[in-house]
């Protein structure tokens, strides 16, 4: 698919401004990071064709998201919540959604069989989906979004609720199917983005505040994280815009911004200080 160009997106729902003027190009593996209520979620429906934009366009190449049965085509989506019927076994749920989609029958078994190769659960397809862990259910969320090869993969909030042993894995699999298709990854925890997506899309009350690879947001906010150590009774950390504190022996090791130049305390930022310092007022670092 070509490079998904989203002009001047808008979305009121009931008379709030869910987004405002959301300009954005996708290209490659994406992830959108942002509060909730930022407006993820309604973008990822957007994008998914289940709701339409209150005003702008979306198009690839001559493709148009008003013509939503020529787009549904190419779009694989998993939502946040998905579940089948308990009783079904995953190659029965599989088979289901394909026919669903419209695959001939005379290629659904290869197609589903390859699917479940690449998500790693061919071993385990007479398994109902009842016997599934979070994360294996959270596979069968992404094989039915393959079934078809799309070239567009939408992924909301892909690790909630997965331990952290299945999350690991999931990013895994999330880093390999990014790299031949274009994928949109929404969540709120970093950590789900900084080793899985080539660029990062920061919102905020339904904005775009701030767009790039990872090396470039990260060059933002450079000399702006310190770490110091405080003994316990003498830290006072109402005087410090807090990132976290670690306790250490008879210490607290306090990572904070700081517009100080304390140059003996700046620290390298990760991709979590950077998302913070953005999502916080300006006012307030």
């Amino acid at each position: 698919m070509d490079t998904i160009v989203l002009s001047h997106i808008h979305k009121n729902i009931k008379g709030k401004e869910i987004l405002k003027d959301v300009n954005l190009e996708i290209k490659g593996s994406i992830g959108l990071l942002g509060p909730n209520g930022a407006g993820k979620t309604t973008l990822m429906r957007i994008l998914t064709t289940l709701i339409d934009p209150s005003s702008g366009t979306i198009r690839a190449g001559q493709l148009l998201w008003e013509n939503k049965t020529e787009v549904r085509e190419h779009i694989g989506y998993l939502p946040q919540h998905f579940s089948m019927y308990k009783n079904m076994t995953i190659m029965e749920c599989l088979n289901h959604l394909a026919l669903l989609k419209g695959i001939d029958k005379g290629i659904r078994q290869d197609v589903i069989h390859s699917t479940l190769e690449e998500v790693n659960l061919l071993n385990v397809q007479s398994n109902k989906i009842r016997q599934l862990s979070g994360g294996m259910l959270r596979r069968v969320g992404i094989a039915q979004a393959l079934l078809g090869n799309p070239k567009l993969l939408v992924v909301d909030e892909p690790t909630v609720g997965l331990d952290i042993e299945e999350r690991v894995r999931f990013r895994s699999l999330l880093r390999k199917l990014g790299k031949n298709r274009n994928i949109v990854i929404s969540t709120h925890i970093v950590e789900d983005i900084e080793t899985t997506c080539d660029q990062i899309c920061i919102l905020k009350n339904g904005k775009v505040i701030k767009f790039g690879t990872k090396t470039e947001i990260l060059s933002l906010v450079r000399g702006k994280v310190a770490e110091k150590s405080f003994l316990l009774d003498q830290v006072d950390l109402d005087s410090l815009r807090v990132i976290s504190t670690k306790e250490s022996g008879d210490k607290y090791i306090v990572r904070y911004f700081t517009t100080k130049g304390e140059d003996e305390y700046i620290v390298e930022p990760s991709l979590e200080d950077a998302y913070l310092y953005f999502i916080q007022e300006e006012k307030e670092i």
